[in-house]
């Protein structure tokens, strides 16, 4: 089989061969245009899904700047059509907005078509998936990297997950329309971006340390997409239209590796987490949220900052058993409780009952393969991770947060994030890591 990292994403959303990983990767993206003026594409899209009467999903933002030309186009084509809007000045992607949609879906309806970008997305894949009808999207700004991925991040219960549904069948990426996306959303792009390098580090150490799947060919993938788009980067805040284009695709194909992982690790670590915690704490104090692909950015500089520090460490089988001695299974409840409030208890319960994360049994499973790997760990950091100071250099000559405070988000509410990230999946973080060597409670993190 042809390398993934050396294919064309037309080529990419071709049914492939079995891969080395054992594995044979597909998505479930059937069309994607990308270029000026591309939703005059939309009719053919649509055709190549076999939907004949799209229900329309915007809100008030993405129905000012694109459905003038999505009418024109599903008119011009004689294609009718149904618009559902949202009426809230920001959408939440919870219960409540799946809700919405279902109930008004209209029946005579045979597919769903979103029109924007992270939100309206992910909240079109779950009703789309629940519904059984094909999904296109039309995106709006190139903010964020889950338009051709088969996951939704979604709130359910107050807890931050991710939903695995299906991808998109179709996309359109106008980059007329994106390119005027406000700066802070093309910035947002950029800072999901920048998280695949600890997404790629964790996975892999992932795999060593718990035996998680993991896919060269996939990783490969991300990584030339990834290089595409910082490539790209210096270009994308003037506004470029190639640029814009190149990180389009570049956030398309990052969608398509996660679809062909079938999980989220390809594109998500430690540094989306704190993004999900922030996000989790604003919402239960009924604050206004950051834009989550800014908050993945600070948590990635967050990120690099703790692995310069872990990589000086010497591991130390002492220092970890202590630590696991010393581990109160009710102090850690009692933190849970603080940290998350209303939805504590069913993070409590899901590590009571399933994960089993501060399993002394596992921990020492765990502390066994870390310690027999620690330098083929340390040489992963070494090959994933980019220079923190450069990463730090093309994120402030773009203008964008580097730091918490910067997202007005404080010390605290930092800390227990970092600290209480692995608490709300089951899915072993730079945080979990650091957790098995010991280390975590006391290790320092740079915000400033």
């Amino acid at each position: 089989m042809k390398n993934l990292g050396e294919m064309t994403l037309e080529e990419l959303i071709e049914k492939h061969s079995l891969c080395e990983c054992g594995r044979e990767h597909s998505v479930g993206l059937q069309y994607v245009k990308i270029g000026p003026d591309a939703t005059r594409f939309l009719p053919d899209a649509l055709a190549a899904i076999h939907c004949r009467k799209p229900f329309v999903v915007c809100d008030m933002n993405t129905r000012r700047v694109a459905m003038g030309p999505v009418e024109a186009a599903l008119r011009g084509a004689g294609i009718p059509y149904v618009v559902y809007e949202f009426s809230q000045a920001r959408v939440e992607p919870d219960e409540h907005a799946v809700g919405a949609l279902c109930m008004a879906l209209d029946p005579t309806c045979d597919g769903v078509l979103a029109v924007g970008s992270g939100v309206i997305n992910d909240c079109c894949k779950v009703l789309a998936h629940a519904v059984r009808l094909p999904q296109a999207v039309v995106a709006t700004a190139p903010s964020m990297d889950g338009y051709a991925s088969n996951s939704s991040s979604m709130i359910r219960d107050r807890v931050k997950v991710t939903l695995y549904n299906a991808c998109p069948a179709a996309i359109v990426a106008d980059t007329s329309i994106m390119k005027d996306a406000p700066e802070r959303m093309l910035q947002a792009g950029l800072g999901d971006m920048l998280a695949k390098y600890i997404a790629l580090c964790e996975w892999r150490i992932s795999h060593i340390v718990t035996g998680e799947y993991y896919c060269p060919q996939v990783a490969g993938l991300m990584r030339n997409s990834l290089c595409k788009i910082v490539a790209a980067a210096p270009r994308l805040m003037e506004r470029d239209p190639e640029a814009v284009g190149a990180v389009t695709e570049g956030l398309i194909l990052s969608g398509v590796a996660m679809a062909f992982a079938q999980i989220s690790r390809p594109a998500s670590g430690l540094e989306h987490y704190f993004s999900h915690l922030w996000e989790m704490f604003a919402l239960e104090r009924g604050l206004p949220l950051e834009l989550h692909g800014i908050q993945v950015g600070v948590g990635t500089v967050l990120c690099l900052h703790i692995y310069d520090r872990l990589r000086t460490f010497t591991p130390s089988r002492e220092t970890a058993e202590a630590a696991m001695r010393a581990f109160s299974p009710a102090q850690w409840e009692q933190t849970v409780r603080r940290v998350f409030g209303q939805a504590a208890q069913t993070l409590i319960d899901s590590e009571n009952t399933q994960w089993h994360k501060n399993d002394p049994i596992r921990h020492q499973e765990r502390l066994e393969r870390i310690l027999a790997h620690w330098d083929e760990i340390t040489a992963i950091m070494a090959q994933e991770l980019p220079d923190t100071q450069a990463t730090l250099t093309l994120m402030c000559t773009l203008h964008m947060p580097v730091l918490p405070a910067q997202i007005d988000e404080d010390a605290q509410d930092t800390r227990d994030a970092f600290l209480c990230s692995r608490d709300i999946r089951d899915k072993y973080l730079t945080s979990s890591l650091l957790w098995d060597l010991g280390l975590l409670y006391d290790f320092p993190l740079t915000l400033e």
